[in-house]
């Protein structure tokens, strides 16, 4: 039986190839036509096929042309080898695309930046270390910051960390309090309570003296960061609402 050749035109159909991917195998020499004619056309035998069929797989599993030009010249066993290293990097990276999905499913439904885990285990900081590296680039200079770095690190990672989120959890509910509130005047008795208990919050780490306060009344508004984080307290107008509130805190304490 005369060995049967295949045009490029019938690998096409056969394997769903496009002929520019085909001559770009040919032209890297990752896969030669098995004969050529004197008018240019190219003709594949079963062997190449079977060669053509193996690099789609190995492609379809994320290996890069050049990795997959190497592992044509091994033997079976040897490939075999080399996939099941491989099919554990391709766990590692499903069990990562999880977590991402995960984390990007609680962002949408109004989690905050700083409590995503995104970046556990990655050498990339957490949100919550950025934030603070970020502070210290800005406040580090300044007495109240170092006021607040003295008294942090008296306490241990574990004892930061719970401080930490019973902080975030403090703060998320005076937040919530003050938008319940948010049809009254961000002058009312009620309103200026809640902005004590903010204050008092954030007295758990340092002294806030009125500058400190306003720093943060500003940065809550001109951080865009924080914008999203406020969104799932209240309409668009809490962020200006709680704004007024601080400034008014602040304003009245200017006047004793």
């Amino acid at each position: 039986m005369k060995t049967p050749y295949f045009t490029v035109k019938d690998i096409i159909q056969i394997t769903g190839i496009t002929k520019r991917a085909l001559h770009y195998y040919d032209k890297t020499d990752l896969l030669k036509p098995s004969k050529v004619e004197d008018n240019g056309y190219r003709y594949y035998d079963q062997e190449a096929l079977g060669n053509l069929q193996m690099i789609l797989l190995f492609k379809e599993m994320n290996f890069s042309l050049k990795d997959i030009a190497a592992m044509m010249q091994l033997s079976k066993d040897e490939q075999k080898d080399i996939l099941r290293e491989h099919r554990s990097t391709l766990v590692q990276r499903t069990q990562k695309l999880e977590t991402i999905i995960d984390q990007l499913d609680e962002y949408v439904d109004g989690t905050d930046i700083s409590h995503l885990h995104l970046f556990d285990n990655s050498s990339i900081l957490s949100i919550q270390e950025q934030y603070e590296s970020e502070a210290k680039f800005i406040y580090g200079d300044t007495e109240k910051y170092q006021e607040f770095e003295a008294n942090v690190s008296e306490l241990s990672a574990e004892e930061q960390e719970k401080a930490y989120q019973q902080f975030s959890v403090n703060m998320e509910q005076v937040f919530r309090e003050l938008a319940k509130h948010q049809d009254r005047s961000p002058a009312s008795r009620e309103v200026q309570a809640l902005v004590r208990k903010w204050k008092s919050c954030l007295e758990q780490f340092m002294v806030c003296d009125i500058e400190i306060l306003r720093c943060i009344a500003e940065a809550y508004t001109m951080d865009r960061r924080y914008a999203g984080y406020f969104d799932q307290f209240g309409d668009e107008d809490f962020l200006r609402f709680l704004y007024q509130a601080i400034m008014f805190f602040i304003q009245s304490a200017s006047n004793r």
